[in-house]
């Protein structure tokens, strides 16, 4: 018996995840050490207050049936994160929708607004729910160019009118993945004015919004004037309490928006596990110490990583955000070469930036999800490869 995909399944080809974890598997099998820094799955544990609360109510038996949709004190939870850390005032009854994880609502989002022929202007490089979500959708990609010499913003004026009047939606996400960049208001400002401008839906993904470093300011698009006119900000507890397991996550905004997507949502789940929506409301109302720690942990990652990469000649920009380093790679490379190359004799695995669209070509993306001993340990390996490569 012979089973074809769909036709939409033929845009698909296997993630490059999945091709990353093969070449890993094939080293270590090998005998080799690999040092994974390709998924951005955060390696340090939750707060034990968490865990603490996940254990109390998952021993309670009573928990174990559909919830449905988010309880009132998980919405309200959000509210409470989003004046405090944000200065954003949210109505939780009407404003906040329980996800279980942003990827689950970025997937789906496009699904429940954009007819098969419209637009969705998507940064390239981007993360690759947003094409994916998109193509499922029958809509149509638009890639906005992210490019060093633009900050890493897209160019909106750049955007044909012709694409604009056929436009349903377009996504940014600030701080970036997989460029680790960052926004500010003035930007922010601007977006708000082109999406009332062209009636076009502005989807922020905000999902590292707790990893700034350097003091530089957290800025929700949503406390922009205006934004909850155009737009909606997707967050989740994964990265920034690192219960990325437990798959929990919400997106704010536009009332409307909300209702549409959740309208969808109720055809396809019956809710996260109770337990985990009490551990992620006590995290989101906590005194959130824990943040300020994690950000310099992940400071010292940064710094360990681009001080040993350095010493090998590599001058690689600070990043701003997020748990990535966004690196152009040397001269005379492929990103597909260099990374799986990388892998290979370095036992070091990394993410070919054109995994993320065609401006990524030429990039790689490095996750600071080990310890920065761990990290200098990765950065010899590369100091190594690049020296033997040049033999």
């Amino acid at each position: 018996m012979n089973i074809a995909p769909s036709e939409k399944m033929k845009n698909f080809t296997t993630g490059i995840f999945t091709e990353l974890a093969n070449r890993k598997r094939d080293a270590m099998k090998q005998g080799m050490d690999v040092i994974d820094l390709s998924v951005g799955s955060p390696d340090l544990p939750p707060p034990s207050f968490v865990v603490d609360t996940l254990v109390q109510y998952a021993k309670d038996t009573t928990k174990y049936g559909y919830t449905l949709k988010g309880i009132p004190a998980f919405h309200e939870a959000v509210g409470y994160f989003y004046a405090h850390r944000y200065g954003v005032e949210l109505d939780p009854d009407k404003e906040v929708l329980q996800l279980m994880g942003s990827q689950d609502g970025l997937a789906h989002l496009a699904t429940a607004l954009v007819n098969p022929g419209e637009y969705v202007l998507v940064p390239d490089p981007g993360y690759p729910i947003y094409e994916a979500s998109v193509s499922l959708a029958g809509g149509i990609i638009y890639p906005m160019p992210l490019t060093a010499e633009n900050k890493f913003l897209p160019n909106l004026e750049q955007i044909p009118l012709e694409v604009l009047e056929k436009t349903k939606m377009m996504i940014i996400s600030y701080p970036g993945n997989p460029v680790a960049a960052l926004a500010d208001k003035v930007f922010f400002e601007q977006v708000v004015k082109f999406a009332k401008d062209h009636n076009i839906l502005v989807v922020h993904d905000f999902a590292y919004s707790e990893l700034i470093f350097d003091d530089n300011p957290q800025i929700s698009f949503m406390s922009v004037p205006g934004a909850k006119d155009v737009g909606i900000e997707f967050n989740s507890l994964s990265k920034t309490f690192n219960m990325a397991g437990t798959r929990i996550g919400y997106v704010v905004g536009n009332e409307q928006v909300l209702n549409i997507l959740g309208t969808l949502k109720s055809h396809i789940d019956y809710g996260v596990f109770y337990p985990v929506q009490k551990a992620a409301e006590i995290a989101l109302t906590s005194d959130y110490s824990i943040l300020r720690e994690q950000v310099k942990e992940y400071e010292a990652r940064r710094d360990s990583l681009l001080l040993g990469l350095e010493k090998s000649g590599w001058q690689v920009p600070r990043s701003s955000a997020t748990m990535f380093v966004w690196a152009k790679i040397p001269k005379g490379w492929k990103s597909r070469d260099f990374a799986y190359q990388l892998i290979e004799q370095a036992g070091v695995a990394i993410v070919p930036g054109d995994a993320f669209g065609n401006q990524g070509e030429g990039y790689v993306r490095i996750a600071l999800v080990q310890p920065p001993e761990r990290l200098a340990v990765a950065a010899e390996r590369i100091q190594e490869f690049l020296e033997k490569s040049m033999e």
